[in-house]
């Protein structure tokens, strides 16, 4: 059915080929993860001089390190001399420098040419010419993000712009004090299913009452649905009789004392494209980032944050764990199903969105921009 001869209440969605061709993949590497602003980790995981950890955004493998001024740098992860990749390693640490494998060139923290063999007997090579090659990095919300665009866009308007269009000005997300959480709990989903195909799940809440029993028990206006980040400010309120954002609904861990009081009790989700949610209630943040293997194939790192006191401390965080975990278990199910009806024939088209998911038509609008596509 074309978009044309669909009824006023019906959008169209992408054409399946957009969840499942290698070639549009490519394209989304080099328009999208290539050029944006892209989250590779928490900060406090680079924690001293030489901690590194190497991470693939589009096509490239990118290595992130703490230098000695312990500043954060990232630099691509190829040897200057002939293209071996530095480190192989997801993370490590070096004592002093990063040494190629190959023929042991090697490279300050800094990224500049330190030593390789011969290397006096060529005085005309430059010793930062010849450094690792830099890419753009930045701090927010305790994330180290990069970008490998040679002109980076905007950080505050890409990035910090997002929580404001979602929330309405920026000081909302900065009362979480996310900076100075710790991580809980981290836990690795490996999806089969498109990058697209998550995002536009975690936008809509058309699903909720369908397929996530525990979530609208919580927040029951959910189970209407529509997504809290329809409406910008909205945070969907908890339930009554909702002590926590417990699996069970049971009393949660310790509030973070600057979160305002109408922030309490309220479920805020933030989308930052490409490939960032992150989740607010009043004692702990759940932060996901999404890292794109295949058309097919999308790893997603989950980090639970609690205040430094609740981890250090040992306290038990599995309820308020168990109820994202399981919601993202049923997420990412979901779109595991519509992976393999990507590629049928009956959905070359593409299917349709019906009126509370009509705010994915402008992600999608948003994709064919990136792409330079117009169908």
């Amino acid at each position: 059915m074309s978009s044309s001869s669909l009824p006023e209440s019906l959008i169209a969605t992408l054409p399946g080929a957009y969840y499942t061709d290698p070639d549009v993949f490519r394209l989304e590497q080099e328009h999208i993860f290539e050029t944006m602003w892209f989250c590779v980790g928490r900060s406090s995981e680079l924690g001293g001089p030489g901690a590194f950890r190497t991470v693939d955004v589009g096509r490239e493998s990118i290595l992130v390190t703490r230098s000695r001024d312990h500043a954060v740098r990232a630099f691509y992860n190829v040897c200057r001399h002939r293209g071996a990749k530095l480190c192989t390693q997801e993370t490590g640490e070096v004592r002093r420098a990063f040494q190629c494998p190959y023929h042991a060139w090697t490279y300050d923290l800094d990224g500049t040419l330190i030593a390789a063999p011969n290397l006096t007997k060529m005085p005309d090579v430059g010793r930062t010419e010849f450094g690792l090659a830099p890419v753009a990095v930045r701090e927010w919300l305790g994330y180290v993000w990069v970008c490998l665009a040679d002109s980076p866009p905007s950080f505050e308007e890409q990035v910090i712009g997002a929580a404001v269009e979602r929330l309405g000005d920026a000081e909302s997300i900065e009362r979480y004090g996310i900076a100075d959480l710790e991580v809980g709990r981290r836990i690795v989903y490996d999806v089969g299913a498109n990058w697209k195909l998550i995002i536009e799940n975690f936008m809509e809440c058309y699903h909720c009452a369908t397929i996530h029993p525990e979530l609208t028990e919580v927040l029951p206006e959910f189970a209407g649905g529509y997504a809290a980040q329809y409406y910008v400010g909205h945070g969907a309120a908890f339930g009554e009789g909702i002590r926590g954002f417990t699996v069970d609904g049971s009393e949660g861990l310790d509030r973070i004392p600057t979160v305002s009081p109408d922030q309490d009790r309220r479920y805020y989700a933030i989308t930052v494209r490409p490939q960032v949610f992150v989740n607010l209630v009043p004692d702990h943040v759940i932060f996901h980032r999404m890292y794109p293997v295949a058309a097919d194939r999308t790893r997603v790192e989950c980090d639970w944050l609690y205040l430094k006191d609740v981890v250090e401390s040992g306290r038990d965080v599995s309820r308020s764990v168990e109820l994202f975990d399981r919601v993202n278990r049923q997420d990412f199910e979901a779109c595991e199903r519509c992976q393999p009806a990507m590629g049928s024939r009956l959905y070359a088209g593409g299917g349709v969105l019906v009126p509370s998911e009509h705010h994915i038509a402008a992600f999608h609008d948003w994709i064919r921009d990136r792409l330079g596509k117009k169908s």
